[in-house]
């Protein structure tokens, strides 16, 4: 791994898991000082994450993070569900043993992680988190085209964003478990109509409890 890519990921571990707030400006000498290392792969590693909306590139003013919005996560949340419809189901109708064989395995990882970061309560574990978005990821790894399982990514990771500041501002009580349970077991029986459905739902469940603080985040676009 080239260093401009592991300062990648620190840096989207860091957004994922808001480190940084919305709006907030992401100064190259103190990014450069946090992970210790040159301003060339901290410039070059949020140009890259620019270009995937993780990050805003100002005109001559450096980078800051994207604004969060009632009105964005609705819609994020919308694509989500809309997209399942494609890529659950094809997966559900072209998977064989090993994608059943990834599923359990990743909800055995996640199911035996912490969702709680042990050092601070009030953020998502970031293990919990690169878990949980495997487990997603295996749902849908036998559709079929790469670049539907891309554009799932792309959207995940704009909703850990999102899903880090309601865990940041009020940790929501539900038993997030026993929905991964039901959606795998769902799959597993091939079950398209019921997956489908408890898939969408426990997106939307989300999103209806980060809607309720997202207010709070909310900055100006200047």
């Amino acid at each position: 791994m080239t260093l401009t890519s592991s300062v990648e990921q620190q840096i989207r571990r860091d957004l994922r898991s808001a480190v940084f707030l919305p709006g907030q400006r992401l100064a190259i000498d103190v990014l450069r000082e946090r992970y210790g290392t040159g301003a060339s792969p901290v410039r070059e590693a949020l140009s890259r994450l620019s270009a995937e909306g993780l990050v805003v590139q100002l005109d001559q003013r450096g980078f800051r993070v994207p604004a969060v919005s009632v009105d964005e996560l609705n819609e994020l949340t919308r694509t989500r569900c809309l997209l399942n419809e494609i890529t659950l189901r094809e997966s559900i109708a072209r998977g064989g043993s090993e994608y059943e064989e990834g599923i359990v395995l990743a909800l055995h990882r996640l199911s035996a992680t912490p969702m709680q970061d042990p050092g601070e309560p009030t953020r998502i574990n970031p293990e919990w988190e690169q878990r949980h978005q495997l487990f997603h990821a295996s749902l849908i790894a036998a559709c079929g085209t790469r670049w539907l399982i891309d554009f799932d990514a792309t959207l995940f990771e704009q909703s850990a964003r999102y899903r880090s500041l309601s865990a940041r501002a009020t940790p929501a009580k539900r038993d997030t478990k026993k929905e991964h349970e039901e959606i795998a077991r769902a799959v597993l029986a091939r079950d398209t109509a019921e997956a489908i459905k408890l898939l969408n739902r426990h997106i939307e469940h989300t999103a209806k409890l980060v809607s309720q603080i997202t207010p709070r985040f909310e900055t100006s676009e200047k």
